[in-house]
Order: C-alpha cells, then structure tokens, then sequence
C-alpha cells in the first residue's frame, strides 16, 4: 500500500542531517525505510534487534565514520542509546542531508539522549497504522479497517480470528519484551491488568484515584503506566478545554486508544456484528473517527469541552486562528442534545460538524451539519496548508 508519508520523508532528507521515523511497533516503519533506501544508492541498513548488527556497532565511530558519503538507516535505535553522542558527533563533523534515517518504537520523549544529542540536527515525523485514506486506495472497507485497526498484518490478515489472533499477540509482545527493552521498570503481571482494565475506559474521562484503587496501584504508579502506553503511541490522552469561560470545567483527561483493533483485541471483540451489539461501540466510533481526524491534521490542538452540569463537546480542534467542533454520533440519524447546542455557545463557535456513519450529510442549522468520516477527512486537508 501507498504511503502518505513516504514523499514527505524523502522530501526531509534533503534538508536535515538527521531524520527519525517513530511509530508503534509493526505499523510499517521498516519497509517504509527499505522502499526509501532502495531509491538512494550505497545506502546501509542495520537493524539493532539483529545481534550481529549490533556487533558492528561495538565501536560506532569507527563503523560509522567512513560512511559520511551514505545514508546509514538505523532500526529500533532506542536499544543503543549511547548512539546519540556519536551522532551528534558525526554530524557535526560533516554536516550534509540524509546523513541518518532513525527508526524507533518509542516517542521522542522515550528517546531524550536524542532530543539532547541532536537538538537543531533533527526532524520528527509519526508513522501510524494504516490511516482510512491509505486503505481506502485500495478498496478495503471502513468497517473492517475499523474492527482490525490499521496494522497491516492485522488489517490484511485473511479473515478475523487470524486478525485477532495476530493483535493478541502483539500485545503480549509489548508487555514482555518491548516494556522492559524501554528501560522502564514495571511490574508485568499488574501492568497487564492495567492494560485490559484500560480497554473498559476507552472514551472515558480518568478517575486517577479510581483507577488506581480499581488496580490496587498508587496513583503516580497508574500515571506512570499510563504515560509508558501513551510514549509508545498505543493510547492518546485527550486534554480538557481549559480556557476560563467563567464555567465549571471538568479537569480530567479522556484517554483512548489510539488503534481501534487493540482495544477490541482487548475487549474479545472478534466480528463487526459482535462489535455492532457491544456496550462499547459509541466509545469505539468516537476513538477510531477521532484518531482518523488528528492524523489528518496532525498540527491542530485537540481538547474536549465539559462542563460539571454536563455540557460536553467531543473534540475541539484549535489551528491558528481556526476553529471546529466535532461530535461523534454512531446513528444514521443523528440528534445532537441540548448540551452539544449550549456548548457552541459558550464557545462562540460556528463550525461545527456531527461525524455519522452516513453516505450523504446535511446542515442542522447555527453553523452545524452533519457529515461522514471519508468526506470531513477531505475537507480537512486544506488545514494543512494553512
């Protein structure tokens, strides 16, 4: 399948020295970079899970020194941190474009000695799953991408049970290998608790002090096994709207996860009827639209809005000086409450859009219309030219 990122990334290596590539593990980072390497000649991959491509690295600066003229790719780069000064160093030493392609399974957050080794010799980018555009390129449709989640060998998997069957394994590989390769200290029996206990929050506001009771953890230790979920891009803390309005705002995060295929993993959601008739299906919608729409427009600032008298608007993106509200309703035909028309006021926002799974959308009035996931996506490109 195309990538939407792929001419993105060969346009940044003409520009920067060093180019990292992050996503969660198996979302397609290595053959992107095998695809891109593959147009650029004398180009050196390693893999740093391969043992002996690890060796080879026992003294970086001499390995690496001669290669000056070639991009040198380097894969799952968070298990040889001590990298980063020797880059820096090479860097610095003969400063040309497409110098290094950085492949890593953790958030730059996860990977400080990058931040502090490379600052002004590196650029970012996020691969993710499969998004709804890439997919729908090549006819598969929405409710399986839904379902399956956009990894590719769960999305392309020949039927469900071996879709789920591959998620379920995935996630029993994050928490006994790639948790401990983090550096991160955990214990795994909880943690996995944890984690499942998450799936039945998806879309929920967090009850820090619940949510650790529930777990029969701290609370700085629930904090810290959610901040490792979400630095290793499988779960999205959604912010409050904290602007005083002269409202009684709720303070507390939303969190979701940010593939809808794990959390139905999770949740044994194996088919799409199953998932049609689970207590979890609007939360579900809400997560996998929403997600869909921040990749889309991966500069504007997401919060959502609440009031404690239960006023509530799902999402609010902020970009500059634009502003649009998002309700996510799983109906064909869709009645926005009372609270949803009071939060546009009190924003002042008339923009607004109610995301449905319908063919054709229509106006509601006061600025608001209702719309699809596949047309609002569209309409969204034209924020990443502002």
């Amino acid at each position: 399948m195309k990538r939407e990122l792929r001419s993105i990334l060969g346009n940044d290596l003409t520009e920067v020295p060093a180019l990292a590539l992050l996503g969660p593990r198996q979302c397609g980072k290595t053959t992107l970079a095998r695809a891109l390497v593959a147009e650029i000649p004398g180009s050196v991959y390693l893999d740093l899970e391969r043992p002996s491509d690890l060796r080879k690295l026992s003294d970086p600066e001499l390995y690496l020194g001669p290669l000056s003229d070639r991009l040198v790719v380097l894969d799952e780069i968070q298990r040889a941190p001590n990298l980063f000064p020797v880059l820096r160093s090479l860097v610095d030493e003969h400063r040309r474009p497409g110098r290094f392609l950085l492949l890593g399974s953790a958030s730059r957050d996860l990977l400080r000695q990058s931040s502090e080794s490379l600052a002004g010799r590196i650029r970012y980018r996020e691969l993710t799953p499969f998004t709804l555009p890439e997919v729908s390129q090549e006819q598969v449709p929405m409710e399986t991408h839904w379902l399956r989640g956009g990894f590719p060998e769960s999305l392309l998997a020949p039927n469900d049970a071996t879709s789920m069957r591959w998620r379920q394994d995935f996630l029993r590989t994050f928490l006994e290998r790639d948790v401990p390769s983090f550096g991160v200290e955990v214990r795994l029996p909880l943690f996995e608790r944890f984690v499942k206990m998450l799936a039945h929050l998806h879309g929920q506001i967090l009850n820090w002090s619940r949510l650790a009771e529930s777990a029969a953890i701290s609370v700085p230790t629930a904090k810290h096994y959610v901040e490792l979920l979400e630095k290793s891009f499988l779960v999205r803390l959604l912010p409050p709207y904290e602007v005083n309005l002269g409202k009684r705002l709720v303070k507390s995060p939303k969190i979701f996860w940010r593939d809808a295929g794990l959390v139905h993993a999770l949740l044994e959601i194996e088919r799409f009827d199953d998932l049609l008739g689970h207590p979890v299906v609007g939360a579900s919608w809400e997560g996998y639209a929403m997600e869909e729409i921040l990749r889309a427009v991966p500069r504007a600032q997401p919060v959502f809005y609440r009031t404690q008298s239960g006023t509530e608007l799902d999402l609010v993106l902020t970009q500059g000086s634009r502003r649009m509200v998002v309700e996510f309703k799983r109906s064909s035909a869709p009645d926005p409450t009372r609270g949803f028309w009071q939060g546009l006021a009190d924003l002042a926002s008339p923009d607004a859009r109610i995301l449905a799974p319908v063919s054709e959308g229509w106006p509601l009035g006061k600025g608001a219309q209702v719309i699809s996931l596949p047309n609002l996506l569209a309409e969204m490109v034209g924020w990443n030219s502002l």
